[in-house]
């Protein structure tokens, strides 16, 4: 719905012509909990007359049976969407609304106040403009105003206003204002907001909200309408470098091969010399398609397809740029990262990495540090949990186009998204490519893994046996090794507790040093299998996330999964070494199937089970496996 205007009586195409090209602001509102964000919308879109007679009707029918303002009207009941935020008058999710003035349009974002939906006002803030924070004066500068100011900072709103509610609670007082203007100055220096503007405001009665307040002589600023209304906010994206990724291939015909994106900055001009990155390949501009016909040029927020002069290799997820100011390329970087998942981040786990249109495996090392936003202390970190922010390396397996994120937010931001779930956990920033990623290339060899396989007689191959501790595991890869050894085949048995005697005797127990132990053991029998090899791999590897990473490693048939299953009463029985009993003594902490669980295998390649089949019945399977699948044949 837009704003009531007069004109829309005298002359409807003047009103249309006036209201598709006011400027739009997008904003969020963020504070604490109970700060009053819903109520100060509320209060927005009714002095902005953007509710409908039978929306009134339904808001005051609301607030007397669920409202919290004695049955007068309660504002927040027009954002609080949700059963749930209803009930416990708090805001959960994100609430997007729309209203206009006669002088500009609006979307606002109303993101939630408790700590642990931190990750919701993430997304809330990824696309605006100026942040509006607000302050319960009578509680002043709290623990969730530190967070959502460091977050605002850290995602680049430059316009701030500190919008300082609930005055009429306090009296109107000018010397409370005062007080959090100066606290909230002190903090805000030390994040990096040089500016912002003070209104003191009372959303619920109106105070400095559209018109200025009665109560409040003393103050002679904005109203907050007429701030939001009047704000300067500066198109950068048009007037930084060109980036465009690349989002579809067009190729609807033999005659026709474009390459459709939407320009997440600068300029392209048809005639524009350009080069697509990674790859580095050049060529000109000779269209600039779009529905409505052809373009002589296209600007930041258009979407478009480029046809080029040559014919060269684009896949979605290339970014286009200008050869006179380019992006930069890389595989490995420093980063901010905002954990969003219940679950922790854990060093050396794969996920996926997605910035713009390209999507790629990534892989996080130890957290730098942590950062305590109430303090804005450094803290040691071996993982981030939930809401938590750590500067990390971010490691992926290919070399992709980007810039800091303070120079181009679109092609300097991401998210992580877990690769079993596909649900999105961690969103970052990047600051800057390592210096090793630069330095560092592969030499090129002339004896391959196919040549030394060859020498060999058989192919390589990695056999990774997991299963719960005492299921068999060692027992079998020997034996499966005596047998293969016999046959004149060339083995190596990595077994989970002789490795931790000198590779990974630096390593504990926890989920992120489980989640370590098997990255580097994937790594070493990747150098075996090149070396012409056949692996057999013996740990429990409790996780189905890093026994995917490993697989991913290998080329298509290398990779042998091999679960080999018992019961957790069976393993216990079997208890050589007396690790379950410590475990259940409460001696032995993360033990897997006690205290940490172990995720079976859900399509291995061999699956054996130990309660029905003895130690030698099982090797024999898997060499008669092994034979079947041409791994014990010569290389070809």
């Amino acid at each position: 719905m837009a704003h009531i205007s007069d004109l829309i009586a005298r002359d409807i195409h003047a009103y249309l012509h006036a209201h598709e090209h006011k400027s739009l602001l997008r904003f969020i509102t963020c504070g604490s909990v109970d700060d009053g964000k819903s109520t100060l919308i509320g209060r927005l879109l009714y002095d902005s007359k953007m509710i409908f007679e039978d929306q009134l009707a339904a808001l005051e029918a609301d607030s007397k049976k669920v409202g919290t303002q004695g049955g007068e009207l309660d504002f927040a009941l027009l954002v609080d969407g949700l059963a749930a935020e209803r009930e416990q008058g708090i805001t959960i999710d994100v609430a997007y609304r729309f209203f206009s003035t006669d002088k500009r349009k609006f979307i606002v974002a109303d993101t939630p106040g408790h700590e642990q939906y931190t990750r919701n006002m993430v997304t809330g803030a990824s696309g605006a403009d100026l942040a509006v924070i607000l302050i319960d004066a009578r509680k002043g500068v709290l623990t969730q105003t530190r967070r959502h100011s460091y977050l605002v900072s850290l995602i680049g709103i430059k316009k701030v206003v500190l919008a300082i509610n609930k005055m009429d609670l306090v009296g109107y007082s000018e010397s409370v204002c005062n007080k959090i203007v100066d606290d909230y100055t002190a903090f805000a220096r030390q994040i990096g907001i040089e500016e912002f503007v003070a209104i003191p405001v009372s959303g619920l009665r109106g105070d400095n909200i559209k018109d200025p307040s009665a109560h409040m002589d003393w103050y002679h600023g904005p109203t907050l309408m007429g701030y939001l209304e009047t704000v300067e906010i500066e198109d950068v994206a048009q007037h930084r470098p060109l980036r465009m990724p690349v989002q579809w291939v067009n190729r609807p015909n033999l005659d026709f091969r474009g390459f459709a994106g939407t320009i997440a900055s600068g300029m392209v001009r048809q005639g524009d010399k350009v080069r697509v990155l990674p790859s580095g390949r050049e060529s000109t501009v000779t269209r600039i398609v779009t529905m409505d016909g052809d373009l002589d040029h296209a600007i930041a927020g258009q979407a478009i397809t480029l046809t080029l002069a040559d014919e060269i290799d684009i896949s979605r997820g290339d970014v286009i740029a200008r050869p006179d100011d380019l992006p930069g390329v890389a595989d490995q970087f420093e980063a901010v990262v905002v954990w969003m998942s219940d679950e922790p981040m854990l060093p050396g786990r794969p996920y996926w990495l997605k910035i713009g249109t390209k999507q790629v495996a990534a892989t996080i090392t130890e957290p730098k540090y942590k950062v305590n936003v109430n303090t804005l202390e450094h803290l040691a970190a071996k993982k981030l949990e939930l809401n938590e922010i750590g500067v990390c390396n971010v490691s992926l397996d290919q070399p992709i186009a980007f810039d800091p994120y303070q120079q181009c937010h679109e092609t300097g931001s991401f998210i992580l998204i877990d690769r079993l779930s596909n649900a999105t956990v961690g969103a970052g920033m990047i600051h800057f490519a390592l210096r090793r990623s630069q330095n560092i290339h592969w030499q090129a060899l002339d004896v391959n893994r196919k040549s030394r396989a060859a020498l060999k007689g058989q192919q390589p191959a990695v056999l990774w046996l997991t299963g719960l501790s005492g299921a068999g595991k060692s027992t079998i890869a020997n034996m499966v090794e005596k047998r293969l050894l016999a046959l004149g085949k060339h083995t190596y048995l990595l077994d989970g507790d002789n490795v931790r005697h000198g590779l990974n005797r630096d390593l504990g127990f926890t989920d992120a040093d489980r989640v370590e132990n098997i990255r580097r053991v994937a790594e070493v029998s990747k150098l075996m299998a090149d070396a012409g090899l056949i692996v057999l791999v013996s740990f429990i590897s409790p996780f189905r996330a890093e026994r995917r990473m490993a697989r991913a490693l290998f080329q298509a048939g290398e990779f042998h999964e091999v679960h080999v299953d018992t019961p957790l009463a069976v393993a216990e029985t079997r208890d050589v070494k007396g690790l379950y009993k410590k475990a259940r003594r409460g001696e032995l902490k993360n033990f897997t199937g006690i205290d940490s669980p172990y995720e079976a295998p859900e399509n291995p390649e061999i699956y054996i089970d130990t309660t029905k089949h003895t130690s030698e019945q099982s090797a024999e399977a898997i060499v008669e496996y092994l034979q079947q699948a041409g791994v014990l044949s010569p290389a070809q």
